[in-house]
């Protein structure tokens, strides 16, 4: 993905709007009401997840705007499916409807090129190992196929697994009508698991919502890992103001995530 873009399909993300969670639920009772506008004006409130979303792909060489509009598809279905009943917030239920569309999106664009000397030196590898099948009436070394082609064992190899079909994290295992259950879902990870990564979200969520000051007393205190005393000389204020601050800070993040 190329680097962080202020302007996005033609969208300024810095000025993007946040809405509070009042905001939200009027908007969505005016949704369920037919409200168009009201329609539009959750969407573009919404952007911000979008932008959240999409920066666990910034090591995928992905064209950010592609994957801006992707994943807005994703948002939109969030919006038009989502169910106020189930008393679960919009973000848990939207970040997985946002990432499933960007993962079927890159799933079905995925491509592995191999260059034409890389697969001629596969091919040779290939009729030389058939070769020496033939011969020897038995499967040949790595080190027999190279000395035969003329090359190193090494670039044998590199070419032969160049050419393999690999198996993508995207690649769908089962399914049954619905999303599909891919490769990507059935590994294990415990330090980037789908429920801490929503979770995550909501946190980050929750403290740009907080005054400046506290903001920066929660991320010296929890992300940079200083005690009160360290932070109270830092912005210079006494330990125990640090102390206030910081329950107040938490009490109001407990209040927006419950």
């Amino acid at each position: 993905m190329s680097g962080y873009k202020v302007e996005i399909c033609g969208v300024n993300t810095s000025k993007l709007p946040l809405l509070t969670t009042e905001e939200k639920d009027e908007l969505f009772k005016r949704i369920l009401a037919g409200d168009k506008q009201a329609r539009e004006d959750y969407i573009k409130g919404n952007l911000r997840l979008v932008l959240s979303v999409i920066q666990r792909f910034a090591g995928n060489n992905e064209n950010v705007d592609d994957l801006f509009q992707i994943g807005c598809i994703g948002l939109i279905k969030a919006i038009d499916n989502f169910d106020v009943t189930q008393q679960v917030k919009f973000s848990t239920y939207a970040v997985p409807m946002i990432l499933g569309e960007i993962r079927r999106y890159m799933r079905d664009n995925n491509s592995i090129r191999v260059s034409r000397s890389v697969r001629d030196t596969a091919y040779k590898a290939i009729y030389a190992k058939e070769h020496l099948m033939k011969k020897n009436m038995k499967e040949p070394t790595i080190m027999e196929i190279a000395n035969e082609v003329g090359l190193s064992k090494e670039e044998i190899t590199y070419a032969m697994d160049a050419i393999q079909s690999p198996v993508s994290l995207y690649e769908p295992v089962y399914t049954d009508g619905g999303d599909p259950l891919c490769v990507m879902d059935q590994i294990s990870d415990k330090k980037n698991r789908e429920e801490n990564w929503i979770e995550q979200i909501s946190l980050n969520e929750a403290m740009k919502r907080l005054p400046e000051r506290e903001r920066h007393i929660i991320d010296m205190r929890f992300f940079d890992g200083k005690t009160q005393t360290e932070v109270a000389e830092e912005i210079g204020i006494s330990q125990a103001q640090v102390s206030r601050l910081e329950k107040s800070a938490l009490k109001a993040m407990r209040n927006y995530l419950n």
